[in-house]
């Protein structure tokens, strides 16, 4: 008897949503695996898969920006993205406390807050795209204008 899949919070939410994605498992250890190594372990193209990053800005304020993972972050433009004078990246320690998620399955979709999200712009020109479904080994496919819907991301122009 096939065992059955652990949901995570993120699933739930979609569930609930009604937003239809798929699943996809890979083999890990107890560390995040890189973005391009996800892509090849799960068939996908790596501008196809993206990556959640946590910010925090000038102001304090905390952002949340979602890019492919062969794409790097320009902070210049994700701070002009959110009105911000400069933002960086929070420390690792950081993220299960702001988020209730780890590094390598962090998602935007049912974090503990409810942070601004800017997804790069690079995302609207395809169908779907596939996000960390919450935890490390486990990302889930989902339409680009689901995803907007479930994280009310903006999108803006944010990658090097």
């Amino acid at each position: 008897m096939a065992k059955k899949m652990q949901k995570t919070n993120a699933m739930r939410i979609l569930d609930t949503m009604k937003i239809p994605y798929a699943i996809y498992e890979y083999p890990h250890g107890d560390e995040a695996v890189r973005g391009d190594e996800v892509a090849g372990l799960i068939g996908k193209d790596p501008s196809q898969v993206y990556k959640t990053l946590v910010l925090r800005g000038h102001s304090k304020e905390i952002y949340v920006f979602v890019v492919a993972v062969n794409e790097e972050l320009d902070l210049k433009k994700c701070a002009l993205a959110v009105k911000e004078k400069s933002v960086e990246m929070i420390k690792v320690s950081e993220l299960l406390p702001l988020t209730g998620y780890i590094r390598g399955g962090c998602t935007a979709i049912g974090m503990k807050k409810k942070y601004r999200v800017t997804l790069s712009d690079r995302a609207k020109g395809l169908d779907t795209i596939a996000v960390s479904a919450g935890k490390i080994g486990m990302q889930m496919e989902l339409k680009v204008e689901d995803y907007i819907r479930a994280t009310e991301a903006g999108s803006a122009d944010i990658v090097l």
